[in-house]
């Protein structure tokens, strides 16, 4: 039955109205998954070797101490960006195919996801290390139950991904505890090393995270089972209901109520409003860069690229999926007597107001680092709106992949609004004003790479009107190819 379901999800794959697109951004995809493969193995080998010679203490001892952030940053990580298991459940429920089939299949392709198997590529090759050392088979042991503890994880974020009552609680506790380790309060490292210690140091401790992966799949398995069904989330809720009009926005006209229906979109759905969330976590991104905590970032090309995603997170986010977001209700919008002028206008401006808000809310990049850091940011904000808006608006037209808005209340949806794809698709938007930066940083000073990227901006600003004119123009030709892909369900 296995070879059946997928031969389906083969089929599913280059039926697709956006085979090309996708093969494509598969083909980049692992290009991206080979660079973290060699970068895993080369920590997996190097690490025991540095904390060794480098630090001149115990290497197993040391990472046992600090695990315990691994696997929750790789939880965390996992939540935002690895997709839960999704089936097309609707022609199989008909069919003489037990539900227990459909449930260990979907769970299947979850297990062996990129999250899963990169970390192989990290703890075999540090076990391969330990072995040429003398630690005996105890390090096999060792790495076989931090493998179960990653599998451990995959299971729980399918759990808690859609319950966030449980994540966000989890993420204050995981936070809390970071900051008192900080501020030499609590070290919780002192107690959670002793387990990943007995891992190794005992022969059968290693078995209590493979029992805990046996148990989160169970749970698992119980929760999409009992959520199988198709009249699932269909029962209505007593909720007191609120009535949101924005009669302020009646003064521009049709981009007002088009304004009014992105503003309802952001705050209504689970999906749209995990966009916004991340997009608030973007304005901290430029931490990494401007702490000079990594020396590789410490160079002009890489800070403008800070700086362009410090202030466009909304719009990378959001504005890749237009008018994919639109895709449950897009057939009834093109029926009506709408100008495509204002559509495009109203989610431009919502990324122009995006862009706008984090970028003052950056403003504490100045107080800590200085104004030549926050004008980073500034002249990237500049930029994404004279320039990254337009052409996110211009992918969207060829990106043709529909957002099922209430995907979240159902067990086998897809509700990652943040994902690779997205992140890939916006690469060619950053090298412009990378390349423009570091010309003027080279050629004179960073004041005129400033003044490039700015002008750039400022020009694509100007000739919005012709920008949208010819996005208008592709929209009306892609309108009925983008139709017939958002009719399909998988």
């Amino acid at each position: 039955m296995f070879k059946h379901f997928i031969s389906l999800e083969w089929k599913a794959f280059y039926r697709s109205a956006s085979f090309a697109t996708n093969l494509v951004l598969k083909i980049v995809m692992g290009l991206v998954a080979l660079y973290f493969m060699v970068i895993f193995i080369a920590a997996g080998v190097g690490i025991f070797f540095l904390i060794k010679e480098d630090f001149h203490v115990e290497p197993l001892f040391t990472v046992n101490k600090y695990i315990i952030y691994y696997l929750v940053g790789d939880l965390v990580i996992r939540y935002f960006f690895q997709k839960m298991p999704v089936t097309n459940i609707k022609p199989l429920l008909n069919l003489p195919i037990k539900r227990d089939v459909i449930v260990h299949f979907s769970l299947g392709k979850t297990m062996i996801s990129f999250f899963n198997i990169l970390h192989a590529f990290f703890f075999i090759p540090f076990t391969i290390v330990l072995l040429m050392h003398g630690y005996g088979f105890q390090a096999v042991l060792w790495s076989l139950g931090m493998m179960a503890l990653i599998y451990s994880n995959n299971f729980i974020n399918v759990l808690i991904n859609n319950k966030n009552i449980v994540f966000y609680p989890l993420l204050a506790i995981v936070v809390t505890l970071i900051s008192v380790q900080y501020y030499h309060i609590f070290d919780v490292t002192n107690y959670t090393q002793l387990f990943f210690q007995g891992m190794f140091s005992t022969n059968y401790l290693f078995l209590m995270p493979i029992l805990l992966t046996i148990v989160t799949y169970y749970f698992s398995f119980d929760y999409f089972k009992k959520n199988l069904n198709l009249d699932t989330g269909l029962a209505k809720k007593n909720d007191e209901a609120k009535t949101e009009n924005f009669t302020w926005l009646n003064q521009f006209g049709t981009l007002g109520t088009f304004l009014k229906n992105d503003i309802k979109l952001l705050k209504r759905n689970k999906r749209s409003r995990t966009t916004v969330i991340m997009s608030f976590l973007f304005i901290f991104y430029g931490l990494l860069f401007y702490t000079n905590a990594i020396e590789a970032y410490q160079n002009p090309m890489m800070q403008v690229f800070a700086g362009i995603f410090v202030s466009g997170g909304f719009l990378f986010t959001f504005g890749q999926f237009v008018p994919s977001w639109d895709s449950a209700y897009y057939q009834l919008m093109m029926s009506q007597n709408i100008q495509y002028r204002e559509y495009i206008s109203s989610k431009w401006w919502l990324m122009v107001i995006g862009t706008s808000i984090a970028t003052i809310i950056a403003s504490f990049y100045w107080v800590f680092f200085g104004w030549q850091i926050y004008m980073l940011i500034v002249v990237g904000a500049i930029y994404n709106i004279g320039v990254n808006s337009h052409l996110v608006m211009l992918g969207g037209a060829f990106v043709k992949t529909p957002i099922d808005l209430t995907m979240a209340k159902k067990a086998f949806g897809d509700k990652q609004a943040f994902n690779v794809k997205t992140m890939l698709i916006s690469i060619p938007k950053l090298l412009v004003p990378m390349l423009l930066y570091s010309l003027g940083f080279y050629l004179h000073s960073a004041n005129l790479g400033f003044l490039l990227v700015a002008l750039a901006g400022i020009f694509g600003f100007a000739f919005r009107n012709t920008v949208f004119a010819k996005i208008e123009k592709i929209y009306k030709t892609e309108k009925y190819a983008t139709i017939a892909a958002y009719k399909q369900k998988n």
